[in-house]
């Protein structure tokens, strides 16, 4: 079976066409400035040069057209026919409370995620997008929505209400969700099998570590507990997000410098930050750069990034009542061995050791804990198309 995986962004649109009954990646690409000058389409087919496309995309119909006309390329495609792709999975940032699985999408399905719109204003439009678009292109072809938020839904009360009025979460739903739900998934399966512990058996914590990052608490393959809320905004302190701030702080700023909600919206999700901290970037290999060469604030910036997730790890190893181990994944979480050591230096009276060596490598699943390390520490690289590949077609077998 040939999955088409599609994540789409308000300006663009990422793909893989996977082969679900090996698990291989046949072809991918990114739709960029979609709706905007200067678009264009990055082809990369498995075993072929890369091909580029300037032209312009006026909407996500034509990105996904454009898709579509690539993998049938006969000089560069992979496929000889539409007919041969024969799904296609979707990306969808926010489930709400409606969706605790992947499911086939239908009319009921797609007015379920528009009500979700106001929880995820810049994503879940997008995925909608996308998903009309591959009704145009392709009609007849089963989709499948798979949620950000879905293994979040685990998660027992004590960890995902909030201690306001209980009628607003009644009236509003305004409760923890959690987000990279697929990383968290796929990352703690792969631990298990790492350390050869039943899934059923375990207690993990992943570090989904990027420009945007968040913490899970995975207890025998079920989320318990994650940093991120309401909205993706709470927990750790990111590229440019604030993560947790006293919200008394909030309200006493919008009054000083007369701000408008969406003012101070703004500046906790686009002016915050390692970015707010440092004044450099939000891009950590800059603020790293910056620190190396004398920046105070640079290393403030990451000292506070790496303070904050050790202290999620140990909170969530006292929520699991114990660990057998730590999983980094995803761009900084994978690539930065001084981000990790950052890190795991505060966690020693867990009895975490890291080995130097196995800390340097880059780009492949690897354990850099030392052989007297009490917990296990990994790093595994995410696979978020590969959850989406499986998910579809295990609906779809049904």
């Amino acid at each position: 079976m040939k999955i088409l995986v599609l994540n789409c962004g308000s300006s663009s649109l990422k793909y893989q066409l996977i082969d679900s009954d090996t698990e291989g990646v046949l072809a991918k690409g990114l739709c960029e400035r979609i709706g905007i000058d200067g678009s264009r389409l990055k082809h990369q087919p498995c075993g072929k040069e890369d091909v580029i496309f300037n032209e312009y995309m006026e909407d996500h119909t034509v990105a996904v057209k454009m898709v579509i006309d690539a993998l049938l390329h006969p000089e560069y495609g992979v496929v000889k026919s539409a007919s041969e792709i024969n799904a296609v999975g979707h990306r969808v940032v926010h489930g709400g409370e409606y969706f605790s699985s992947s499911v086939i999408i239908t009319e009921e399905v797609k007015e379920a995620i528009k009500k979700c719109c106001e929880l995820a204003p810049l994503h879940n439009p997008a995925n909608l997008i996308g998903i009309d678009a591959c009704e145009k292109i392709m009609p007849g072809t089963p989709q499948v929505a798979v949620f950000d938020t879905a293994f979040h839904q685990t998660m027992p009360e004590r960890a995902y209400l909030y201690a306001l009025p209980y009628e607003y979460y009644e009236k509003y739903k305004i409760r923890r969700y959690g987000f990279h739900g697929t990383s968290h998934k796929y990352v703690s399966e792969e631990a298990a099998k790492m350390i050869n512990r039943p899934l059923d058996q375990s207690k993990i914590v992943t570090c989904h570590l990027g420009n945007g990052g968040s913490i899970c608490a995975v207890r025998n393959g079920l989320s318990i507990d994650t940093s991120m809320g309401f909205t993706p905004l709470e927990g750790l302190v990111m590229g440019t997000r604030a993560g947790n701030v006293d919200s008394a702080a909030i309200t006493f700023l919008m009054e000083k410098e007369n701000l408008t909600p969406s003012e101070m919206d703004n500046i906790l999700n686009k002016k915050s930050g390692v970015l707010g901290i440092s004044g450099v970037s939000s891009d950590f290999r800059d603020v790293e750069g910056a620190r190396d060469e004398g920046n105070a604030r640079a290393e403030i910036a990451l000292d506070i990034f790496a303070y904050r997730v050790a202290k999620y790890i140990g909170e969530y190893a006292a929520a699991m009542n114990g660990l057998d181990a730590i999983v980094f994944t995803a761009g900084l979480g994978e690539n930065s061995g001084s981000t990790r050591r950052l890190i795991c230096n505060y966690l020693e009276f867990l009895g975490v050791h890291i080995d130097s060596y196995n800390n340097s490598l880059r780009g492949k699943a690897v354990e850099i804990s030392a052989p007297d390390s009490r917990i296990r520490v990994l790093v595994i690289p995410t696979n978020e198309e590969l959850v989406i590949a499986r998910d579809t077609k295990e609906l779809l077998d049904k």
